[in-house]
């Protein structure tokens, strides 16, 4: 399944923001098409993180869908020092893999449903909103219309909620 590197990157990324700002703000913007299969494990996340985390000002969770770039207003306003994406990525890798990516090299990753490529969102927020940014890619096992999110990349979806929500706990 999913191997824990993605982890570490994200909890050494938080706790070095976490020393220059205080209180750390985190946005989660979870990418894909809700009825594209696995393609919807980025916008099932960020829905689940809004109930998880709900009341918590430090988290900022956008269910972005296909189009992530109509939700730079919302990122603005809250002024995040990490935007964290979170979108289906094809890596060759086991159905509800999870890695921590390199956003500048999206267009080789993104199962491409959405319609403006992640390293050019990636590029216009950190120069925009003056913060980090970082993607999280969960390979999926299906993209089939219409179908459920298949039970490796919903457990992938679920542990990196948790693990998320106890970050900034």
């Amino acid at each position: 399944m999913s191997n824990k590197s993605w982890q570490s990157s994200l909890k050494k990324t938080l706790a070095r923001l976490g020393k220059e700002a205080d209180p750390l703000r985190l946005a989660v913007v979870g990418i894909g098409h809700e009825l594209g299969g696995d393609d919807a494990v980025g916008t099932q996340l960020a829905g689940l993180l809004m109930r998880k985390a709900a009341g918590n000002e430090r988290l900022l969770a956008l269910e972005a869908g296909p189009a992530p770039e109509n939700f730079t207003g919302p990122l603005r306003r809250f002024g995040p020092h990490l935007v964290l994406l979170v979108d289906a990525a094809l890596m060759g890798c086991p159905p509800g893999t999870v890695r921590w990516l390199d956003w500048q090299q999206a267009e080789g990753f993104s199962a491409s449903t959405h319609t403006l490529p992640l390293n050019l969102l990636a590029t216009y927020l950190t120069a925009e909103l003056g913060c980090e940014l970082a993607l999280i890619g969960i390979q999926p096992g299906q993209t089939r219309v219409d179908a459920p999110l298949t039970p490796a990349v919903r457990a992938a979806g679920r542990e990196l909620a948790g693990v998320l929500v106890h970050c900034l706990d």
